[in-house]
């Protein structure tokens, strides 16, 4: 009996990323040895900013050993001054529970404060704790509140989560056309969530026209990123023909790559399809398989 293909992942995502701060005004770049003792002269004569910096260099092992507990140290005294990016990345460092305990409550305290002033990775944040219910009750009315702020500022993941509660009709009406408005604002900034979630509307004509074309293009875009449920969708593509040339091999291609992250969805199809190519079909399609995941998804057509 003929095996199916899986039909097409209909499923939005958003990736509950934390992000960590790195850029910001003041922010050091060099990493030696005398740009680490210039930093902590100002740190430690209460400067802020200096402190974040000094802070990041103990992060993230710039200029000295990393010391995750030494850093958040830094990040507190910052804090402790009111100093937004500070109090954003001594969050982190309880949500992720580097350098201090593992502490959801604490990671919203120091959110919350820094979210107040403006701060858009805070606010994308707190939305997400309480879209999970981490530290705070669920709170989906809330989380499209600090998402929207967020948005409203540019963040493509707040944009991107934003888009799924309109997608989803959490916390606010249902709507195709604003799901994808926000989508598109994190696609165009190159966010590979944002832009699997765009062609996914277009794949459905789902507040845009159905436009196949279209679907494929912000898929490929996500796709090339190593976005798996992208790469599974492009397969897909490819097998139906539907805004690509049918081409087996391609769909091979993509659901090899996609297998190989752990995307089952894609393993079955891949395995269904190799049934169905050529032995020379079959040994082109797992080249450049290869060669797509050698080189980063940046050469596979």
């Amino acid at each position: 009996m003929q095996r199916t293909i899986t039909i097409k992942i209909l499923l939005n995502t958003t990736l509950l990323l934390f992000l960590l701060l790195i850029g910001f005004p003041g922010a050091v770049s060099g990493q030696d040895e005398v740009d680490f003792r210039e930093t902590k002269r100002l740190a430690e004569r209460g400067l802020a900013f200096a402190q974040v910096n000094l802070g990041l260099m103990y992060d993230l092992g710039e200029g000295v050993p990393e010391n995750k507990m030494e850093a958040t140290r830094w990040y507190r005294l910052a804090a402790e001054q009111g100093y937004a990016s500070g109090q954003y990345n001594l969050g982190l460092m309880y949500d992720l529970g580097e350098g201090v305990p593992e502490n959801d409550a604490e990671a919203v305290k120091w959110y919350g404060l820094a979210a107040e002033q403006g701060n858009a990775l805070a606010q994308t944040n707190l939305g997400l704790m309480y879209h999970n219910g981490e530290g705070v009750p669920e709170n989906d009315a809330e989380a499209v509140r600090w998402y929207r702020l967020a948005a409203e500022q540019g963040n493509a993941l707040a944009q991107t989560n934003l888009g799924l509660m309109y997608r989803n009709g959490e916390s606010v009406p249902k709507n195709d056309a604003e799901a994808a408005r926000w989508y598109r604002l994190a696609a165009e900034q190159g966010y590979a969530s944002g832009q699997y979630n765009l062609g996914l509307m277009y794949d459905l004509g789902e507040g845009v026209p159905s436009n196949e074309a279209e679907a494929v293009r912000w898929y490929r875009l996500a796709a090339e990123q190593g976005y798996a449920l992208a790469q599974t969708n492009l397969g897909l593509m490819y097998a139906t023909g539907e805004g690509v040339p049918q081409n087996n091999a391609r769909a091979y291609m993509w659901w090899s790559v996609a297998a190989a992250q752990g995307n089952e969805s894609a393993r079955g199809n891949r395995d269904i399809v190799a049934d169905r190519l050529a032995p020379d079909q079959l040994a082109r399609g797992q080249d450049m398989a290869t060669r797509c995941f050698e080189s980063d998804y940046q050469d596979c057509e």
